[in-house]
């Protein structure tokens, strides 16, 4: 008999760190997910809260060793870009690790505000704020500048500092971020976001250098493609570094480069990014730079957020009937909605894990994975996967779950949390899991199921 767990241990190199099956049952992070699902019910999305911290170490480690080897003389910070994940117990975990934060909009202030009101942040934390700023964000970071925080707005275009030169009543410090080019594949040459490369330079010396108000600290970049091992990649970094040294030359406050986020995350269990190697090659780069332009080099800034957040997240389902559509489209019709709780596998095509939860001593067959939404699109098979999806059939009396994983960054920031989903699919209810000071395994419900009441007071009625 060819069965589920033969598959799996054949093509991939399994178990692996986070996944191990006991038997014939699914562990993720060493936690039971068929205990789980038999407390709370399925569909339920989890957070394991360790693996936010253990992400954060392992970055600063990282990026602490490469300083090492090359005797780099800058310090590197760790910040948390919350577009990523907005909830408090994200947060809460990541703020135990001497993290900073980076903003991206108007609300994350207040949410700020909170973190300090409780305690959770100090003065002396980095707010590094970017994003095209509307008045109200533009106020919110001002009023952070005149209270005594820490806070870094990161200039967007030509015009922004202006607001802060009027509103802001003590000395304070700016970033500028460079609108970097995209990848050819990209429908435009140029990010919509920051400051042509042409024109930084003259905004220092024009708004900048002879103000004794404000001072030039960071010069920012990011690219869409995220920080990968790619001859674009190294290009473009190479090119703000360049930028870096020219601006440095004329703006001696100007001590660091925030380099922006886009680690990538294990979607997949063949996974083989080498992160000590890529923060090794981003130090020796930035350093070799500086040191044939004899230029002090820059204290390094990242805003990791899928990094801090995605690989804690998961997705649990159960397969409420298996329908055949013809002579070989066989279906398996699932209680959730991949356009509702998993938008960028809709939306971006993204690749999550996906594994079944119980039933590894079963033979398996190759399936498509439909939700429930009326919407043809609704659905994850070998197109949205990246190979065919094949689970374990289903005997009768038998029950079939299966689970996505390192969904914790974004999705539930696009499928608009306890709002108004398609077809009314409600939010599905949230588990927390972590563990005690003796490492064992604790759980709770962070969110029940979205109720029809809820919806309906939305929608007014």
């Amino acid at each position: 008999m060819n069965r589920y767990i033969d598959l799996i241990e054949q093509t991939f190199d399994f178990p692996t760190k986070e996944f191990h099956v006991e038997n014939n049952e699914l562990f993720f992070n060493g936690v039971n997910l068929m205990e789980i699902i038999e407390t709370y019910g399925t569909p339920l999305k989890l957070t394991y809260l360790p693996k936010i911290s253990e992400n954060i170490q392992n970055a600063k480690k990282y990026f602490s060793d490469a300083i090492k080897n090359h005797n780099y003389q800058g310090d590197y910070t760790y910040c948390y870009c919350t577009k990523s994940s907005h909830f408090s117990f994200v947060l809460d975990e990541a703020l135990k690790n001497n993290i900073h934060i980076e903003t991206s909009s108007t609300f994350d202030i207040p949410l700020v505000r909170s973190l300090f009101e409780k305690g959770k942040i100090t003065k002396e934390t980095f707010i590094i704020c970017n994003g095209f700023k509307r008045e109200k964000y533009k106020q919110y970071i001002s009023e952070l500048l005149n209270d005594g925080f820490n806070c870094v707005p990161i200039l967007d275009n030509l015009t922004e500092i202006d607001y802060y030169l009027e509103h802001v009543n003590v000395p304070f410090q700016v970033g500028i971020r460079i609108a970097a080019d995209e990848e050819p594949k990209f429908g435009f040459y140029t990010s919509r976001l920051g400051v042509r490369y042409n024109d930084i330079i003259s905004l220092y010396e024009e708004k900048i250098k002879d103000n004794p108000k404000v001072s030039l600290k960071m010069l920012h970049f990011f690219i869409n493609s995220g920080i990968r091992d790619t001859a674009y990649y190294w290009s473009e970094l190479t090119r703000f570094i360049q930028k870096y040294v020219e601006l440095k030359r004329v703006a001696p406050s100007l001590d660091s480069m925030d380099i922006g986020g886009g680690w990538p995350i294990k979607t997949n269990v063949f996974f083989d990014y080498d992160y000590a190697y890529m923060a090794d090659q981003i130090v020796k780069n930035i350093k070799w730079m500086c040191a044939k332009n004899n230029t002090v080099e820059p204290n390094i800034f990242t805003e990791f957020g899928s990094y801090t957040v995605g690989e804690s997240g998961a997705v649990l389902y159960s397969v409420l009937e298996e329908k055949l559509q013809n002579d070989k489209e066989l279906w398996y019709m699932i209680d959730g909605s991949f356009i509702t709780q998993l938008p960028d596998s809709w939306g971006l095509n993204q690749k999550y894990i996906m594994l079944a939860v119980n039933n590894w001593d079963e033979e398996y067959h190759n399936i498509s994975l439909g939700g429930l939404t009326c919407d043809s699109m609704d659905y994850y098979n070998s197109e949205a996967h990246q190979f065919n999806i094949y689970l374990p059939k289903i005997e009768a009396g038998k029950k079939q779950y299966i689970g996505f994983f390192h969904t914790g960054a974004y999705q539930e920031s696009l499928g608009g949390y306890g709002g108004i989903q398609h077809c009314l699919i409600p939010a599905p209810k949230h588990v927390l899991i972590d563990r005690d000071e003796n490492g064992k395994v604790r759980h709770w419900l962070f969110a029940k199921d979205q109720t029809e009441e809820s919806m309906l007071k939305t929608l007014g009625y």
